[in-house]
Order: structure tokens, then C-alpha cells, then sequence
């Protein structure tokens, strides 16, 4: 049976690859990398209970995974995953996918949108979409919770519930996942009733104010009925302190959420899953601090009253007095209130800004139906209606504008988006002689609604040397009930609604020829028509009527070889394609829709079990080549006519050309001696993304695109022991992990990186402290996350270097804490 639960999928070789990889320059890297992984690790791949067989001895357990659609040994599955468990969580003290983007996983990036943690962008292999949060586009990496695709971006960094594990699919994911899978797939599942009683609960607290509780509860089956509780609070206070009174600071977080399961066998072979989630999330954006001042060495001017207009005009240092021609070629002088920090984290602003927690509510109704016909046939069934609600308060400071007398500065962004979906797909999963299959429907529809204000929130005074609040869209003193701002006063700036449709039609086939147990043969389709229609009535505060419509179908293959060249040595080669859908900018001017972005993926791997099974080394390379690349353009428009006429805008189009992403990566697993584990990953991604034209500007000028967030090396390292103690059945387990990224653009229209990256996290806790007879342990916990406390720019633009300077994000510093658990 472990060689039919092989079958599931893999990759399919090209010569253009394999030429790639065994170039001498590439050929050093991947040694460098074998080399640094043979003493460094990363997430131990060791399951849960339910997800993986018990270790003999020190030999490494089996993972069992489902990236196929049934259950099969990651080993034995060609596809390259990575598999976070509960255990791995717990150790790093990863209370939310936020948590993920110290870059535990070196191919999977994810980050805030902008500076706000209210949206996270996730990224795969190269493919990270820079500004998917609006209403009609989307991301190139789909994210799943327990089958259910999740549309949007925002609310991803919600509070995660009783994870069992999180499988990372890396590369195109067309076929099984469809849509909006181009990069990869993360996969969330959650831990199901068990049908007896037991649970766990979860207290602690740490620095920066923050304490956490969870409590999980199973309850016994009655009239073959099961139930599961969950419930959480996780609290963080802001990081970098705000000056004003009443206003929250950055890098704050506090979530509540619950979830309650339900699981019903009412007859042999068939289960009905029942499950409703609720979580509210409340966060503030990281702090955005100015990196530098004038790094062009402009002349810095000075500003003059003009009588005649009442206008503060800047002129050139010396100008005779009565004169009032301004310096195109000046910078504005520095306002004495701002702070160059350099590449130093700020713990407090040094002016302060209105600021108010963003708000995501996020809720899901799921009902999972499963029937086994036969032991070679199992009926499946997914209904899933889920809602989205984020209220984007994101003051990210006062640092990004210029300083001009009497002059507005501090910009509010301002969101209110709403969403809401429902998805079915039903399955059949099953064998046939020599054959295993996978076959479905699925359809997809939602709805979303956003509309957007930016405000600024602050005022200098004549000469920078002081400022006030706005009163202008303040509704009396400024508090912590009220914040000072009312909604009925915003000068909305966009306004657009949209509307998605998809369904698809998929079939996966995996066959081993008689005769041939070692060999495994793959084939699979999917077909998709995606329709898209929308509005935008609003542009820059301009009534509009700017109506989209897009509709497309398209088939995505694959096509995989799988040999297992030994029992412990399996080899595969995969080709795939994947796309992101269509859509619309809610930025632009026009609501002019877009194509799909198509990628075909070619990819060779070995996945092998060493030294009898105490030694697990498995290694990918691949190549991408993507089309229609959704590229974002700036645009003025110059028509007198037009309702925009003369205003900024983003306009996204297909671009022409390839853009190219090679990449390896290898994962490490190492067991010299019991209870000892040491793991380790490593990723190299080279991107190539051609010249284009701006359609948008006279003369139509070339300009690069970047790919951002996707640093060329990236690596990760851990360490796990367990020691046995005298006393209460107890063990002492330590875990120590570090993990590394190198400088990476992140923004896909400025040549400007962001920092390199070294994040330590570690935990040494007392586990399995009987406290009685009938079973019930304890735990107690010391943790930190970024132990070193290392600050580096994650997020850097120099838009501004001919204005003011650069301004970046820092990284959370170090947060360390006490918890205590028990099981029951």
C-alpha cells in the first residue's frame, strides 16, 4: 500500500533545467547550500500523533500529508512540501501566520501589505503579488483552511485555532487547487473531534504587555455525535510608543476567537464534519521612520512668505528679498521635530499621530461530507460560506511627508472592506486496478465591497517646530472611545464593488505498470472559467461610473514521473502550469480589467531517507516561466475632459515578455542520537523579469520590475532535544532555531532593497509533568521570538529621496515570555 500511496503527484524534468543546475556557478551554490545544511536546521519535520508514526528509537517517523488529495507519506510524494506541525509551532511560539515571515520556511515569504499587519501578502517560489488588496484582484499563492479557499488577503493574519499542521505546497498548484495557485498552496488544517473527552488549556505573559489563553475541549461521542471547543485571547501591546493621549501605538495586536466542531457517524463509512469560526482581530501597522534626510545632496532651500498670494514659497538659499520664483532643484528644509533614525528601530515616535486599532472580523460556516463506498472508492463533499470585515485605521507615521509651513502632514489610510463567499467542491477519490484517481467539481463565488479615505491627521505650524491635530474631521476632543474622527466627514477617495465567479472541473490520474511497482505516472487536468464584474463610482473623491467586466476559461496540465530508484530513495520530475486570475485595479482611473498571469513550472526532485532512516535529505530545482504578468503602472491623466483629469493613479495591464524563476531547495533532517534532532532548509531563487514600457507616459519610457519579497538565498536552522528528568515522568525539551534571508526588493517599481535578515527564536520548557494518575500533564514554558533582538529594514522605499528621503519598516524587536499548559 506505501507504494500506491506514492502515486500522488510530481515532477516532470526539462533539459533547459537540468543545464541550469549543472552550470558551474550554480553548481557551487547548491554545494554551499548541502554544505550549510549539513549543520544547520529548520522546521524538524517530526508530525503530531496524527500525522505521523511513531519514531523508532532515533529513526525519523513517517509524515503523512494530503497535497494529493488522500493520505500519503511525504516521502513518497512528489511534490516538494513543507510541513509545520503543532510541535514546531508551539516551539516557536507562532501564534499567527504573521509569525511565519521570520522565514521558518526559506520558500514561503510572507509579509505585511504596506506596513499594516490588517493584510498580509504570502509568496511562494517568486511569485508575490505586490498589491492585492482590493476588491478585484488577487494573490498567487492560495491559502486553505481545511479545504476552503480563502479569497482575500485581509484577515490572514488572524489568530490561528488548534492547528494539527500546515502543509506548504511549493511550486504550481493548478490542477488539484486551482485558481490563484501559481506559486504554491499553504494548506491549514485543524485538529477534528476526537470523539473522547480530554482538552488543553494555555495561559501565559510577556513583555510589551502581552499575555495569551487557549483553552481546547473534546467531548465524548454520544449517539455517535462528537463535539470540540475552542476559544482564544492573544494580546500584544504597541512595540513603538505613540506620544499622543488616548491613540494606540504600532506593533500592537489583540485577538479574540473561537470555533466550535462538530463530527456525526451515523453509520459505518460516512462522516459529516460540522464547523463555525469566528475571530476578531485588532492590530496596528508597523512603524514607517525616516531612514535618511536629502541622500540626493540637493540644495536645501528655504521658504518665503509671497504677499501677494499668501503662499509660503521655497526658493533658493540667498534669494534677495521680494523675490518669489521657486527652486524646482531645492529640497524642503527638515522640519526640527523629525528624527533621522538610520537603521535603528524607533521605540517611540517623537510626534504623535491619531491612531486606532484596524478591525478584521472574520467568520466561517464549513460542512464536509465523506462516504467510503467501498475500500477503493471514498465520496467527498465541501460547502463552505465565509465572511470578511476589515476596518484599516493604518497611521504608519508621520514620516512621509514634507514639511511646508501651516501645511497638512501625517496621512490616515483609510479602509472598509467587505466580503463575503461561498465555495463547493465535491470529490471522488479512489483506486482502480493499477490506478489511482482524483476527480471533482468545484465553484467559487464572492462579493466585495470597498471604499477608501487618507486624511491627514496633523498640521505644522509656520516653522516645523510644532504641530496640531486636525480639527477639520474631528468630532470634539480626541479619546480612546472616539478617536476623534467620524466617518460621516471622510473625503472618500475610492469607492468600487465587484463581483467573482468560478467554477472548474478537475481529474488526477496516477498509474504504476504491472511489472513496474517503482514506477509511477502521472497525468492531470484542470478546466476554469473565472467571471469577474465590477464598478468603481468613485476616483479621488470624483463621482464615477467606471463599470469591468472579464470572463475566461483555460485548462491547466500536468504531468509527473516518479521512480522509486530504492526503498528510501525516490525520484520524480514534474511539469505544471498555474495562473492567477483576472481582474481590476480599484486604484486606477478607469476600472479597466486585466488577463490572468500564467506560469509554467518545470521541476526535478529526490526525496531520500539515509543511515537507516536517521537521516532525511530532500532537494528540488525548478524553473518558472510566467506570462501576462500583471504589472502596475503610474498614470496622469492629461485629458481635459476626463472626470480624472490631472490626477495620480495606478493602473495594472498584462505585461508582454517572460519573466523567469529558477530556484533550489533542499531540506535536512538529522537524528545522530534519541531524543536529538537537528533540521535545517535552504532556498536560492534567481528572477529575471524583462524591461517594459509604461503605456501610460509620453514617449512610453522603459522602467525594471523587481520581484519583491524573495530574497536569492534564504536559509534556516534548528535545534530540538529532549531530556529526560528523575522526577513525574517529566522531560526538559529545548528548541533553538535561526533563520536567515538575504537583501530583497520590496517594491516592484524601485531599484531599493531592504536589509539582510538573522532572526533566533528560542523555548526551553518542562514538558509531560504528570500532575495525577488518570493522564493529566503539565507544561511550563520560557520563550523568545528574535532572542538577539536584530533590527533590520524589512520594507524600504526611496519614492521620496528627491522630497525628503528614504523611509522603511523595522522588525519586530525581541518579546520573550513565561506559559503554562496542561493536558487532560
Amino acid at each position: 500500500m506505501l507504494g500506491k500511496l506514492g502515486r500522488g503527484t510530481g515532477p516532470l524534468a526539462s533539459l533547459n533545467l537540468i543545464r541550469d543546475f549543472t552550470s558551474p556557478r550554480l553548481g557551487a551554490v547548491a554545494v554551499v547550500s548541502i554544505a550549510l545544511l549539513s549543520s544547520t536546521s529548520a522546521f524538524a519535520q517530526v508530525g503530531t500523533p496524527n500525522t505521523t508514526a511513531v519514531p523508532r528509537g532515533n529513526q525519523l517517523g513517517d509524515i503523512v500529508v494530503t497535497a494529493t488529495k488522500r493520505e500519503t507519506n511525504l516521502q513518497k510524494t512528489p511534490i516538494a512540501i513543507s510541513v509545520v506541525n503543532a510541535q514546531s509551532l508551539s516551539d516557536r511560539h507562532a501564534l499567527s501566520f504573521i509569525d511565519l515571515a521570520d522565514g521558518s520556511i526559506p520558500s514561503l515569504r510572507v509579509a505585511t501589505f504596506e506596513s499594516r499587519q490588517s493584510a498580509l501578502t504570502v509568496g511562494i517560489r517568486g511569485i508575490v503579488p505586490g498589491d492585492a488588496n482590493q476588491t478585484a484582484r488577487d494573490q498567487g499563492v492560495g491559502v486553505y483552511l481545511d479545504g476552503v479557499y480563502l479569497g482575500r488577503q485581509q484577515g490572514l493574519n488572524a489568530a490561528l485555532l488548534d492547528i494539527e499542521r500546515i502543509e506548504v505546497l511549493k511550486g504550481s498548484q493548478g490542477t488539484l487547487f486551482g485558481r490563484n495557485t501559481e506559486g504554491g498552496a499553504v494548506s491549514i488544517i485543524t485538529k477534528a473531534p476526537s470523539g473522547k473527552f480530554g482538552g488543553s488549556t494555555t495561559g501565559g505573559f510577556g513583555n510589551y504587555g502581552s499575555y495569551t489563553g487557549q483553552v481546547h475541549l473534546d467531548f465524548p461521542a454520544f449517539a455517535n455525535l462528537a463535539f470540540k471547543v475552542d476559544g482564544l485571547v492573544e494580546h500584544q501591546g504597541a512595540t513603538t510608543k505613540n506620544p499622543l493621549a488616548g491613540q494606540t501605538g504600532w506593533n500592537y495586536h489583540n485577538d479574540v476567537g473561537g470555533r466550535i466542531a462538530a463530527r456525526w457517524k451515523p453509520v459505518e463509512g460516512f462522516t459529516a464534519d460540522f464547523s463555525y469560526d469566528r475571530v476578531r482581530d485588532e492590530n496596528t501597522p508597523f512603524f514607517s521612520q525616516l531612514v535618511n534626510y536629502n541622500p540626493l545632496g540637493k540644495t536645501v532651500g528655504q521658504y518665503v512668505l509671497n504677499p501677494t498670494t499668501s503662499r509660503y514659497v521655497l526658493v533658493a538659499p540667498g534669494t534677495a528679498a521680494g523675490v518669489y520664483t521657486a527652486c524646482s532643484t531645492c529640497i524642503a528644509p527638515l522640519s526640527p521635530l523629525y528624527l533621522v533614525s538610520g537603521n535603528d528601530r524607533q521605540t517611540a515616535s517623537e510626534i504623535g499621530v491619531v491612531q486606532q486599532p484596524s478591525v478584521n472580523r472574520n467568520s466561517g460556516l464549513t460542512a464536509a461530507f465523506r462516504y467510503k463506498v467501498s475500500s477503493n472508492l471514498e465520496l467527498r463533499s465541501i460547502s463552505a460560506y465565509r465572511k470578511t470585515s476589515a476596518d484599516q485605521w493604518d497611521a504608519n507615521g508621520p514620516h512621509r511627508t514634507i514639511f511646508a509651513p501651516n501645511a497638512n502632514f501625517s496621512r490616515y489610510s483609510l479602509s472598509f472592506l467587505r466580503q463575503h463567499q461561498f465555495s463547493q467542491e465535491v470529490q471522488a477519490v479512489g483506486t482502480l486496478a493499477q490506478f489511482d484517481y482524483a476527480v471533482g467539481l468545484y465553484y467559487f463565488t464572492e462579493k466585495v465591497t470597498e471604499r477608501a479615505a487618507t486624511p491627514s491627521t496633523n498640521r505644522f505650524n509656520v516653522d516645523g517646530t510644532a504641530y496640531t491635530i486636525n480639527s477639520a474631521i474631528a468630532v470634539g476632543p480626541i479619546t480612546s472611545s472616539n478617536q476623534g474622527y467620524d466617518p460621516g466627514s471622510f473625503f472618500i477617495q475610492r469607492d468600487s464593488h465587484a463581483k467573482a465567479t468560478s467554477y472548474a472541473a478537475f481529474g488526477q490520474v496516477n498509474y504504476t505498470p504491472t511489472g513496474f511497482d517503482a514506477l509511477h505516472l502521472t497525468v492531470g487536468a484542470r478546466y476554469t472559467h473565472d467571471k469577474r464584474d465590477g464598478v468603481l463610482t468613485k476616483v479621488i473623491g470624483k463621482p464615477s461610473n467606471f463599470p469591468f467586466h472579464f470572463a475566461k476559461g483555460r485548462v491547466d496540465p500536468l504531468a509527473i514521473v516518479a521512480l522509486d530508484a530504492t526503498r528510501d530513495l525516490h525520484l520524480y520530475a514534474k511539469y505544471s502550469t498555474g495562473y492567477r486570475a483576472g481582474g481590476a485595479n480599484s486604484r486606477s482611473q478607469t476600472f479597466t480589467s486585466f488577463g490572468p498571469e500564467v506560469v509554467k513550472a518545470y521541476e526535478i526532485g529526490a526525496k531520500t531517507d539515509l543511515l537507516d532512516h536517521r537521516v532525511r535529505l530532500n532537494v528540488a530545482a525548478y524553473l518558472m516561466n510566467r506570462t501576462g504578468t500583471q504589472e502596475d503602472f503610474d498614470n496622469v491623466d492629461t485629458i481635459p475632459t476626463s472626470p480624472t483629469f490631472n490626477l495620480h493613479t495606478e493602473e495594472t495591464r498584462n505585461a508582454p515578455g517572460i519573466s523567469k524563476i529558477r530556484g533550489l531547495e533542499a531540506d535536512l533532517t538529522v537524528s545522530p542520537i534519541r531524543d536529538l534532532t537537528l533540521s535545517a532548509s535552504y532556498a536560492y531563487t534567481r528572477t529575471k523579469v524583462p524591461a517594459i514600457a509604461n503605456p501610460f507616459l509620453p514617449g512610453n519610457p522603459l522602467f525594471q520590475v523587481f520581484v519583491v519579497y524573495t530574497p536569492k538565498y534564504a536559509a534556516s536552522a534548528a535545534i530540538d532535544y529532549q531530556l529526560p528528568t528523575s522526577f513525574a515522568d517529566a522531560k526538559i525539551r529545548f528548541h533553538l532555531d535561526a533563520n536567515y534571508a538575504g537583501r530583497q526588493y520590496t517594491f516592484q517599481a524601485e531599484n531599493v532593497k531592504s536589509d539582510e535578515s538573522f532572526i533566533v527564536n528560542g523555548r526551553i520548557a518542562l514538558t509531560n509533568l504528570a500532575l495525577n494518575n488518570d493522564g493529566t500533564k503539565a507544561t511550563l514554558s520560557v520563550w523568545s521570538r528574535n532572542l538577539l533582538n536584530e533590527a533590520h529594514i524589512y520594507r524600504r522605499s526611496g519614492s521620496n529621496r528627491g522630497t525628503l528621503g528614504d523611509y522603511s519598516n523595522v522588525n519586530a524587536p525581541r518579546t520573550f515570555g513565561i506559559e503554562a499548559a496542561m493536558k487532560f
